[in-house]
């Protein structure tokens, strides 16, 4: 066993290795290094890496910065600004260490980069990069770094003090059907990042700010220390040691600032990029060039200053012919992009007025507005129709399972002003009359509305209302009414026809689009069924059936299965559709349980289950209902006194029946009472507590 766990060849195999040399580890041992800085001493080749290093790790967060479309998308900038700091400040420490031990051996006694960056910047008079120093330090500390620092410190706080706004907002949205939870929950999200990202920037900001004071005060005591240094201990002449040392700390303090300096614009560009959105050259080039106009102008500026006396002519004039260069080319590429634009709507329009698509074109759902009601469409005050629209589709996919065809809403001169119409597939199933500065109120009880105002009907279910004027509102709501403004009585109509209506809009392209949109692991169930077992338009038939009984199809995949399970032995829709439901039984009596927790029931005694069952002729798909007018009458009558019993204690009772006769019964009760189920005894799930209401 010892053996086995000292075997070389497991200790050094690729999986061990690969385990070991993780970034997490790699990210502590650096962050170990950098501290080991500030303590040990580092040899001139290694200083030389390091400082190189440095300076490439500072242009990489310059151009991270610069091509960073958000500034929640470089969220570790803090971070990143932290360590940065803290290179710097080792690197610091480490050449000084040098500096002041070998500065006495000439140029090169603190590594190769810092002799560079001294030479090449004071060209042998160091008094040229102390003054160079000194404007970059003060660059950086006073212009860059405070900016940026600034402009942080009011994005932190402004964006504390608009999160409960914020908030408010994801949540009046996700109540109102506009976005859906997952959507609700990442904007929560990106809010909580925003908030926590600029509170940090606030605070790092004042690392930058701090470098640069320690880059300064490490210089001073460089040149200090090493004029000492060279004349009590080395015996150089204080003119020899102060322009051997003083050469060294500039050359160490611009390898420093400069890359503090890089670093400084990085972080001024991520905090004032709040509300632009792209890389910056994208963004600044977009923005600039909208008005063509600003850069002629700044053209004829720059040609006036080339020509006038004592200015160089060359410099402007070749500005010149750059701008008016950039603003020529932008107009040109604006004028295309109008001229394509009107080349394409001219194209739709010169379309043959007797083409097959423009004369047959039809719109699945339309709501046509009078002209009083166009002040629905762009309305300041709540949301607008077309916003309630789209949260209509988005409550009936989430509760049908069926995405609603586009709603296209257009004005209609020819209707009265206030009244609107709902069109499926151009023909008019409901219309109705609104009251657009006022609200509709309704007694939830059924009771007389006392208040003052226009008596009317609820459009949607017929209903006794009164439409009021916003100054009653607070008072109906006191009262316990419902208040709704008048595009949520025209969305609500809409809901109720959408409803109604679904099987007809479920079309066979839609249905071909809901298989189709299935995620790839029912992929094989599908490739399975269709279409050797059954065709699409056999699974719409019975998705439309499942529709017609407010039965939600959400659950495709379990639909699906059940269809494949039934269809070796028979493919008519009535026998699909009563097999797919016993699969669904815990969807459909999770549906019915009322708030106790029970679904309540109302059984089909025996003697009404034989006279269904004697009445019922023919075979398969030829099966129907053959009951005399005068029995049909006495049930209607038996069956509606049951349910209208039950609704008066508060339930909404299903009926229950056997599986052979439920879609007679069902025919029979929608057409008097659509809003009742009827389930077949198949339907009710085991694990589902009834409450028997008594029998029909």
């Amino acid at each position: 066993m010892a053996d086995a766990a000292l075997n070389p060849a497991k200790i050094f195999s690729r999986e061990t290795l690969k385990s070991v040399w993780r970034t997490d580890v790699i990210f502590a041992v650096g962050i170990i290094a950098i501290l080991a800085l500030l303590i040990l001493p580092t040899p001139r080749w290694l200083l030389d890496i390091l400082l190189a290093a440095s300076i490439t790790f500072s242009v990489t967060i310059l151009m991270t910065a610069l091509f960073t479309r958000k500034a929640l998308e470089f969220s570790t900038f803090p971070a990143i600004l932290l360590i940065a700091t803290m290179l710097r400040l080792g690197l610091n420490i480490a050449s000084t260490r040098l500096i002041l031990s070998k500065g006495h051996e000439g140029p090169d006694a603190a590594g190769n980069v810092i002799e560079a960056f001294g030479g090449f910047v004071m060209q042998g008079n160091y008094v040229i990069g102390m003054i160079v120093f000194a404007i970059l330090v003060l660059v950086n500390f006073v212009v860059i770094t405070r900016g940026s620092g600034r402009i942080a410190e009011v994005a932190a706080r402004f964006s504390l003090d608009a999160m409960p706004g914020k908030q408010m907002a994801i949540d009046a949205d996700l109540s109102a059907g506009i976005i859906t939870e997952d959507e609700a929950r990442e904007r929560r999200k990106n809010l909580e990042e925003e908030s926590n990202f600029f509170g940090a920037m606030d605070g790092a900001s004042k690392f930058v700010r701090g470098d640069a004071i320690a880059g300064l005060l490490i210089t001073m005591i460089n040149i200090i220390g090493g004029v000492i240094i060279g004349v009590a201990q080395m015996n150089m002449s204080i003119g020899d040691a102060g322009a051997s040392y003083t050469l060294l700390t500039i050359g160490d303090g611009l390898v420093s600032q400069i890359p503090a300096l890089i670093v400084s614009i990085s972080a001024g560009l991520i905090v004032s990029k709040a509300g632009v959105d792209g890389a910056a050259d994208k963004a600044l080039a977009a923005q600039f060039g909208e008005y063509p106009k600003a850069l002629a102008i700044v053209t004829g500026v720059l040609v006036i200053m080339a020509v006038m006396p004592g200015l160089p002519f060359i410099p402007f004039m070749l500005l010149a012919i750059g701008v008016g260069g950039a603003a020529w080319r932008i107009q040109k590429t604006k004028n295309q992009t109008a001229t394509d634009a009107v080349a394409a709507e001219e194209k739709i329009k010169a379309a043959p007025e007797d083409a097959p698509g423009r004369m047959l074109a039809m719109d699945d759902l339309r709501i046509e507005l009078g002209y009083g009601l166009l002040p629905l469409i762009n309305t300041d005050k709540g949301p607008r129709l077309t916003d309630q629209v789209k949260a209509v589709r988005r409550a009936i996919a989430q509760e049908l399972g069926f995405v609603t065809p586009p709603v296209r809403i257009l004005d209609n001169m020819q209707l009265e002003p206030n009244t609107y119409v709902i069109r499926l597939k151009e023909l008019e199933v409901a219309r109705g009359e609104l009251k657009p500065s006022n609200f509709l109120i309704m007694d939830p009880s059924g009771g007389a509305i006392t208040l003052l105002g226009e008596p009317t009907k609820d459009p949607a279910f017929g209903l006794d209302a009164m439409w009021v004027d916003e100054s009653q509102r607070e008072e109906a709501s006191l009262k316990g009414m419902t208040v709704v403004d008048a595009a949520t009585v025209l969305t609500t109509h809409l809901t109720e026809i959408v409803k109604t209506e679904a099987p007809e809009l479920l079309s066979y392209a839609e249905t071909k689009k809901l298989i189709d949109a299935l995620p790839d692991k029912h992929r094989n169930l599908i490739s399975d069924l269709i279409p050797s077992v059954a065709t699409v338009t056999t699974v719409q038939r019975v998705l439309q059936a499942l529709l017609g009984e407010k039965v939600s199809i959400r659950d495709l995949p379990t639909i699906l299965e059940a269809i494949a399970e039934a269809a070796p032995q028979s493919t008519t829709t009535s026998f699909l559709v009563e097999h797919v439901r016993a699969r669904l039984s815990r969807q459909i009596c999770g549906a019915l349980r009322g708030p106790d927790g029970a679904t309540p029931i109302v059984t089909l005694s025996s003697d009404w289950e034989t006279d269904f069952s004697d009445a019922v002729i023919g075979e398969n798909e030829a099966r129907q209902l053959a009951m005399s007018p005068s029995k049909l009458q006495e049930f209607v009558s038996v069956a509606l006194e049951k349910l209208e019993n039950a609704a008066r204690d508060g339930y909404s009772a299903a009926i229950v029946t056997s599986a052979a006769i439920r879609p007679f019964v069902r025919s029979v009760v929608e057409r008097v009472r659509p809003q009742t189920q009827v389930l077949s005894q198949n339907e009710i799930h085991p694990h589902t507590r009834l409450k028997n209401l008594g029998s029909i």
